[in-house]
């Protein structure tokens, strides 16, 4: 019988970081039967004075060979009576830890400094990871909030490692300017991205739950410019908006005020789109003299886009269906062992009026497996096929193994 992929997860919200510490790493260890290869911990900002004592008292309990954390705004994890919880704004710390038969486990840490040119070949980018191509490796990236270079290493990681998974997010403070932390095995860093390459027997798949619903039309760009649109299927993009708007009811009038997004169609060549077939971007502003409108991303003419609402509704009917999407593909596989939670600080309490929403919502499709995870400045995962940051997003990895034999 070969040795079977294991994973545990504890969460504590002891406000001694020691007895904290003491409780996760006892929860964890006892719930593994061989020891751990890997550890992912995440510690709430209400820590944030003590972040250089974590890794020294971990080092003190925990023997693991690859560690990898951050802070968080918030963390999620899994109490002792197996609920998963979503802790906001109060200390406590997440601890997953896995033992990963025939996974070869490797470290990074980068700066934005020393990432390559875009137009550098993909050795530029093997180089730099120090991880090859083949077997196709799995990221799991935790990133700074005020790493810049995040976008060109998504862009480069994907041309690199075509067929790789990526997911994670941006560590989080507490509150604007809050400071934060990285942890890469007995280091910690302010700043750059720390990763972890998984490759050989264990696939990861993504949800990325973006939490909007369209309304209108698709729409071509016919005209742009760099992040500009300036014209939609011809006509002018803002009275082309106002005409939509004016449709709408009074409910979601109100709601477009404050909470219209645009989604951009990710494949050119699908006829009918669906909710979860856009890579959604904010609104950051309009010119009413030309009519043009600014988004948070590049736009080209021959793209195709849609208006999107988000509220409460909308972002928990678009997780519900990515949820339904997920379990029907995946019936006759074999079951998940575990799951990492990737939630916006924008999402939680703040945007469902109660807490846990996003993780209950997600063991009623995915029982009985540990999932640990954290509140971020912004989320990590793939959109039709490409790695994107979002913003107001819940992304989940989830880990199944795979008997393939590692070489």
């Amino acid at each position: 019988m070969a040795d079977q992929m294991q994973w545990a997860n504890a969460l504590s919200t002891r406000h001694s970081l020691e007895a904290a510490v003491t409780d996760v790493v006892e929860r964890a260890v006892s719930s593994l039967t061989a020891p751990p290869d890997l550890g992912l911990v995440f510690i709430s900002s209400a820590f944030t004075s003590e972040y250089s004592r974590l890794l020294p008292l971990l080092a003190e309990k925990l023997s693991v060979p690859v560690l990898i954390g951050c802070s968080g705004g918030g963390v999620i994890g899994t109490t002792v009576s197996g609920q998963t919880q979503e802790l906001e704004a109060e200390p406590a710390i997440s601890l997953t830890l896995a033992h990963l038969p025939g996974v070869k486990i490797q470290v990074f840490h980068i700066i934005a400094e020393e990432l390559p040119d875009l137009d550098s070949p993909p050795d530029a980018w093997l180089d730099l990871i120090g991880v090859p191509p083949s077997p196709t490796p799995q990221f799991i990236l935790l990133s700074s909030s005020f790493s810049s270079g995040i976008n060109d290493l998504l862009q480069g990681l994907d041309f690199a490692y075509p067929g790789s998974v990526i997911v994670g997010g941006q560590a989080s403070g507490g509150g604007m300017g809050g400071r934060i932390a990285l942890f890469c095995n007995d280091r910690l860093y302010r700043d750059g991205t720390v990763g972890i390459a998984l490759s050989g027997n264990i696939v990861m798949e993504t949800i990325v739950a973006q939490g909007c619903r369209p309304i209108g039309k698709p729409l071509q760009v016919t005209k742009a410019d760099r992040n500009i649109i300036l014209e939609l299927d011809e006509q002018v993009p803002l009275i082309v908006l106002r005409d939509l708007i004016a449709n709408l009811s009074e409910k979601e009038k109100t709601l477009a005020q404050h909470s219209l997004f645009v989604g951009v169609a990710m494949d050119e060549f699908k006829l009918s789109l669906q909710q979860g077939d856009f890579l959604i971007r904010g609104i950051l502003g309009v010119d009413p003299t030309a009519g043009a409108i600014a988004i948070g991303d590049r736009v080209r003419p021959g793209q195709r886009l849609q208006f999107h609402l988000r509220d409460a509704e909308a972002s928990a009917e678009d997780l519900e269906l990515l949820l339904q999407s997920y379990q029907h593909q995946r019936d006759s596989e074999p079951s998940a062992v575990a799951a990492l939670m990737f939630a916006c600080l924008g999402r939680g309490e703040g945007l469902y009026g109660k807490p846990n929403f996003d993780s209950e919502l997600f063991r009623r499709y995915l029982q009985d497996i540990p999932v640990g995870g954290f509140f971020c400045g912004g989320e990590i995962g793939p959109v039709g096929g490409r790695t994107f940051l979002h913003a107001y997003t819940s992304a989940f990895g989830i880990c199944r193994q795979i008997s393939t034999p590692f070489q």
